[in-house]
């Protein structure tokens, strides 16, 4: 019953900037971690960045220093700042969220994803 909503994928220039959100709804007791991914045609699925619950965060190598990872509690929303775009982030960047139900019991989904281009 945890289903996810994606937004702020877009088209944008190299060296420009996006902000992905992700947000969850439906029977969450709470969220565990949250992270974005992203899968480049012809390309397997990557980590981009992780947050937990307790806010450590971790990235990938390549985005380092460029993008930031942050939740809002609250809103039970995800967020990947994305700066410096280079044409190489272009990407469907998925969602993903585990926790626990209010009926108890683990989960994990996935969002659909949102198209990221970055054109040089």
């Amino acid at each position: 019953q945890v289903q996810l909503v994606e937004s702020g994928g877009g088209l944008v220039q190299a060296g420009g900037s996006l902000r992905l959100s992700c947000a969850a709804s439906g029977s969450i007791f709470n969220i565990n971690a949250m992270g974005w991914y992203r899968q480049a045609p012809g390309k397997q699925r990557e980590l981009v960045a992780t947050i937990t619950s307790g806010g450590s965060t971790s990235y990938t190598d390549s985005v380092k220093g460029r993008f930031t990872i942050s939740r809002d509690n609250a809103k039970n929303t995800v967020y990947l700042q994305m700066n410096s775009l280079k044409p190489e982030d272009t990407a469907v960047y998925y969602c993903n969220v585990r926790g626990i139900t209010t009926d108890f019991m683990d989960y994990s989904r996935w969002g659909k994803g949102t198209q990221v281009t970055v054109s040089s």
